[in-house]
């Protein structure tokens, strides 16, 4: 599998504030969910973004940890922010954010017809306010920004701090796209690195 353009390293060649991050990364409360995505290939690379993350392992800790606490600390509903990752991903065309997500929107009970309408982006078949939020996340990938009647709707919805978070949901994976992009990092399934 090509690595893109930068080389995975295994642990065994890794620097000490590397590996530090690596273990931050593969023992933290992503392991979890092992079962639906990999954090680590067959030989012990780190998958997706994460393998970049040690380029700069300061800035990859900070990233790291702030995507766990998205994931694994937030008061956002589980399903509304697998929706809304799932539309950033298709907004920016990321393979790797929906290749990683889809198991995780899946095991919360989306199912093939509600990931249909976020990789398309016809909203109807979602319940209300996941359409809601989907509708809300793509305005703000599009437009960066929310329009008043949207930002009331959303707030109303799910609640100021919510909201909050999901702002932060949409600036967190917008930035991963890109790196995802930048990097060329593939999905474990692609012959070739890069977008579809």
């Amino acid at each position: 599998m090509p690595d893109g353009r930068i080389r995975k390293l295994v642990p065994t060649e890794m620097d000490p504030s590397q590996k530090a991050l690596y273990d931050a990364i593969v023992g933290g409360p992503r392991s979890s969910q092992a079962a639906l995505t990999r954090v680590v290939d067959d030989d012990g690379a780190l998958e997706g973004p994460f393998n970049a993350f040690l380029q700069s392992p300061p800035l990859g800790h900070a990233l790291q940890a702030v995507g766990a606490s998205l994931r694994y600390g937030s008061g956002l509903p589980d399903r509304l922010r697998e929706v809304a990752i799932l539309v950033v991903a298709a907004c920016r065309d990321a393979d790797f954010e929906r290749f990683a997500h889809e198991p995780v929107a899946r095991s919360l009970g989306l199912g093939e017809a509600e990931l249909a309408c976020i990789r398309t982006g016809d909203y109807e078949g979602l319940e209300v306010r996941e359409a809601l939020v989907a509708r809300a996340v793509r305005e703000m990938v599009e437009d960066g920004d929310l329009a008043d009647v949207t930002f009331d709707e959303l707030r109303g919805a799910v609640g100021t701090a919510q909201l909050f978070e999901l702002t932060t949901v949409v600036g967190y994976y917008s930035l991963l796209a890109l790196q995802l992009r930048v990097f060329r990092v593939a999905t474990p399934d692609q012959a070739e690195p890069g977008h579809r």
